[in-house]
């Protein structure tokens, strides 16, 4: 079964082509990791999935159904939460004030998501007074994690979230990540592929606007050549 089906997805900006037939899978119950250098096109993919950047040409179907017309906000009443890699929060207001925003409804299920996601990210829990403004950058982006998480997505859509932060916070990021699996399914976009790798069930490697590769993650660590040629590490 195919949760998101990408197909032949083109989006220019002004005149600039930008996605150039994107295609791509997302299987449930797995973390599918969108890699690329600096201007492959990954969080244009993320945007234009979203209807943020609304592609010109090809197809998005979610559970089946043709999405690509339809309004951000639609989209994201079908299950699909977006993080962005600005994080996009209201920095005078708690933690938990913001928690209450995000969520669509304050029912039952929505109280036991929110509970289990602060067990996944505890500092969360310790600081849920604190303005949001005030957290460490990786308390931010976890809290732009769960805020995403609490409404009863199906798909989370993260962009780069381990960027600018320290090593020992990447690792714990990437273990909480893992851990959502067993909830929600994740297309995540990333340029650490050191740390990405070690959750990642399958990829796809983006350059110049197009899919150049994919497959599942263990044959991206068997080949050295397509990451020195698309990531420039070993």
């Amino acid at each position: 079964m195919t949760l998101l089906q990408v197909k032949d997805m083109q989006t220019f900006i002004e005149q600039y082509h930008i996605l150039q037939g994107v295609t791509m899978d997302v299987t449930p119950g797995e973390i599918t990791v969108l890699f690329g250098r600096n201007g492959a096109g990954k969080t244009t993919t993320l945007r234009s999935i979203m209807g943020l950047q609304p592609a010109s040409k090809g197809s998005i179907h979610w559970k089946g159904e043709s999405i690509e017309r339809l309004a951000t906000y639609q989209i994201a009443r079908k299950g699909i939460g977006y993080v962005p890699e600005d994080q996009s929060m209201f920095y005078d207001l708690t933690v938990g004030e913001t928690m209450r925003i995000a969520m669509r409804r304050q029912d039952d299920r929505t109280m036991e998501r929110q509970e289990w996601i602060l067990n996944v990210f505890p500092d969360l829990r310790t600081f849920w007074n604190r303005k949001t403004g005030l957290l460490s950058g990786g308390q931010k982006q976890m809290m732009a994690i769960a805020r995403a998480y609490v409404n009863d997505n199906d798909l989370l859509l993260i962009d780069e979230p381990s960027k600018g932060l320290a090593p020992i916070m990447v690792e714990k990021l990437m273990q909480s990540i893992e851990m959502m699996k067993a909830k929600t399914t994740v297309l995540l976009v990333e340029q650490n592929f050191f740390m990405a790798q070690t959750i990642g069930d399958r990829y796809y490697m983006m350059d110049e606007g197009k899919i150049v590769h994919q497959g599942s993650m263990q044959e991206l660590r068997n080949n050295g050549e397509i990451r020195r040629k698309y990531l420039g590490i070993a």
